[in-house]
């Protein structure tokens, strides 16, 4: 293993190399190839490294989005299927494996940890939808490039929350429950929200809206829940691809709504960058404020803070889809996505280093959690 984090390296400086040299002699169409070959060396020699492989994903990620940008055509339509095609498919897939990594035992949480599920249920679907219409307001987007970050901030949290929370030292099982508790609920509180904050926007059928969020997370996520209760542990193959699969489902639906929207990410690109640093900030900051202020323990605020910063990308970039407007209700979540990995990250990686107060060893949470 040791040569090939070697050989990336190597690799890595070849690539950034060939870049710069491109770059200079204004051959900048030709660059999206040796970008993402560059990126993609650089995810995999820094894996050794303790605080860095975790975001070797993320920089995966970018640079799926960088060659999609430069390269858009394949990840658009291959012949006469569109790409776009594959993005509902695939979340289900997706919400399939979170199926099979969760029991009923997760919701047995709300009756153990009741105040502070309460709690992070209500941050969830208020301070997130509040900022994102705050924002969208502020920095006076387009219409439907609004509505997605309003989209993005009504979504419920995804499963990166729960392996962010379990870094963080902070409480898994509440993260777990939360997460669970949230996606149930989000089929009627999703559309409540964007019927609400985002109907001056773009229309809103609220019906639509929720049978599409039915359609893409609870029906595969009940599939899964009834998977796991026959089958757990008679097919560790699957269990061992689940993570694999789901992780580069993402990446890929990521690259194919950069492709779709790639016009009006070249015009409003490093402003919707800035919003999502500012949305997914104040969610952590307001999300664990708001723990504190109900006098939860710390753990449990850390878990809060996570739950409510980090949204659930995947389902959002679905709602644009069944809406029809992929390459602009679909932006806010496909850039989103990819920065909440890499600022949950750092900020659990932070707390991992702050005692709790509750130095209690908590066990590692399911491995098949992965990143939404």
């Amino acid at each position: 293993m040791k040569n090939i984090y070697l050989i990336s390296r190597w690799l890595c400086i070849v690539a950034l190399a060939i870049s710069a040299i491109l770059f200079f002699v204004d051959k900048k169409e030709l660059l999206g190839i040796p970008l993402f070959s560059f990126l993609v060396f650089l995810a995999i020699a820094i894996r050794p490294h303790p605080f860095l492989k975790g975001f070797s994903y993320s920089i995966i990620i970018f640079g799926a989005v960088i060659l999609s940008m430069f390269h858009p055509g394949p990840f658009q339509q291959i012949g006469n299927f569109k790409m776009s095609k594959l993005i509902v498919p695939l979340l289900q897939i997706i919400m399939f494996g979170m199926g099979t990594a969760m029991s009923l035992k997760d919701f047995i949480g709300v009756i153990k940890m009741p105040k502070s599920v309460g709690i992070g249920i209500l941050c969830q679907f208020t301070i997130m939808p509040m900022v994102g219409f705050t924002i969208a307001k502020l920095f006076a987007f387009p219409a439907e490039i609004a509505a997605g970050v309003i989209l993005i901030g009504s979504s419920p949290s995804g499963l990166a929350s729960n392996v962010m929370s379990y870094l963080a030292k902070a409480n898994v099982a509440l993260s777990v429950t939360l997460t669970a508790v949230a996606t149930l609920i989000a089929p009627i509180m999703t559309p409540l929200l964007m019927k609400w904050l985002a109907a001056q926007y773009v229309p809103i059928e609220f019906w639509s809206m929720m049978w599409s969020i039915i359609k893409i997370v609870i029906i595969p996520i009940i599939g899964g829940l009834v998977f796991n209760h026959f089958f757990h542990g008679k097919f560790k193959w699957l269990d061992d691809a689940m993570p694999i699969v789901s992780m580069a489902s993402i990446a890929i639906i990521i690259t194919i709504i950069t492709a779709a929207g790639r016009d009006s990410l070249l015009t409003i690109g490093f402003a919707l960058i800035i919003a999502a640093i500012l949305h997914n900030g104040f969610g952590y900051l307001l999300g664990y404020g708001a723990a504190k202020m109900f006098r939860l323990p710390e753990r449990d605020c850390r878990t809060v803070a996570l739950e409510v910063g980090m949204q659930n990308g995947g389902l959002a970039s679905g709602i644009a889809l069944e809406m029809g407007k992929v390459a602009t209700v679909g932006l806010a979540p496909a850039v989103f996505g990819p920065w909440m990995n890499i600022s949950g990250g750092s900020l659990a990686t932070w707390w991992r280093e702050k005692p709790t107060g509750d130095e209690e060893k908590e066990e590692e949470p399911d491995e098949q959690i992965v990143g939404t």
